[in-house]
């Protein structure tokens, strides 16, 4: 397995991270252990979850996801040194709004280290903007995590081109760390708000990348072809905005591929991500073994640059 610097913190990760918003969702606890066995078995070594994971499901409040993962890290007896777990703070946790407040951020890391039952995040993320709150105060709050042995490197998700360079610049005149990781929505088929100026910000700063909804809730597999396909399904709903000119173009890319690699859908939709220079690893997530196989096996898809550039073009 071809490991891969994140950015400059330090940490470095497999080209593949798996996501465990499903963790409490559309995976139980015993397939969730199933899955995080297989996937670190299969020399992959990145899980990301937040601490709002995965209150969206019937019954649950927010927090189940670190629950289930800290439950598994004392089960497994892996070495603590060989997972890198990342988790994101600023959700509204019933607190009534995105927070990323200093107070608001010592308080629930806290409560997320608990649930992980560990003694500290590997890599811990700012999960929305939020307007209300100096970028100093959030960067002193993850910053004094570090200190502390609490946190190891902090970065940031959903910022645009503007906000992540205000980021620097605070953190510069304020002598403070910079955000060292970003966590963007960027996939074959949504691609305007990563590249250009976010991606070359990126570049530019060193900033490891690791790209969320990197199957477009699962369109990029090729199972939803029509609305009829969707009915039914956990994230059919997610899915049926894809299903327009755009996307048929790109599952047609994906056929061609297919039929000249021998690859899936979805290998193929996260090879090409992880193909692109900004990219450090794309999140993936699976409900099942053969589904996780199949995720997997992207890490060692090579595509062409003809291929690439097919895919380019379809996806445009």
């Amino acid at each position: 397995m071809q490991f891969r610097p994140l950015g400059k913190t330090g940490l470095s990760i497999a080209p593949l991270v798996f996501g465990g918003n499903v963790f409490g969702w559309t995976a139980d606890e015993k397939t969730s252990f199933d899955l995080m066995d297989a996937f670190t078995g299969a020399g992959f070594n990145a899980i990301d979850t937040a601490d709002v994971y995965s209150s969206w499901a019937p019954g649950n409040k927010g927090g189940e996801s670190e629950t289930i993962i800290g439950k598994w890290l004392k089960r497994s007896g892996i070495a603590r040194d060989k997972v890198v777990i990342i988790t994101k703070v600023g959700s509204d946790m019933g607190q009534g709004r995105r927070d990323l407040r200093k107070s608001w951020i010592l308080e629930e890391v806290e409560a997320s280290l608990k649930r992980l039952q560990t003694d500290h995040i590997d890599l811990y993320l700012s999960h929305w903007p939020d307007d209300a709150t100096p970028y100093e105060e959030t960067l002193e709050a993850h910053a004094s995590l570090v200190a502390a042995g609490k946190v190891r490197a902090f970065g940031a998700s959903n910022l645009d081109a503007g906000q992540l360079q205000a980021s620097f610049d605070a953190a510069d005149k304020a002598g403070l760390p910079r955000y060292g990781v970003l966590q963007p929505e960027y996939n074959l088929y949504d691609r305007d708000g990563f590249e250009g100026p976010l991606a070359d910000l990126c570049r530019k700063e060193d900033i490891g990348v690791i790209t969320y909804f990197s199957l477009a809730s699962g369109f990029l597999t090729g199972k939803y072809r029509s609305k009829a396909d969707t009915e039914g399904t956990a994230r059919g709903e997610a899915v049926q905005r894809y299903l327009d000119d755009k996307g048929q173009r790109i599952l047609a890319a994906l056929d061609q591929v297919g039929a000249e690699t021998g690859a899936k859908p979805a290998e193929i939709a996260l090879a090409w991500l992880m193909a692109k220079p900004a990219v450090t690893a794309p999140i993936a997530s699976a409900t099942s073994l053969s589904q996780l196989a199949s995720l997997t096996r992207a890490a060692s898809l090579s595509l062409s640059a003809d291929q690439v550039a097919l895919l380019d073009r379809a996806g445009a």
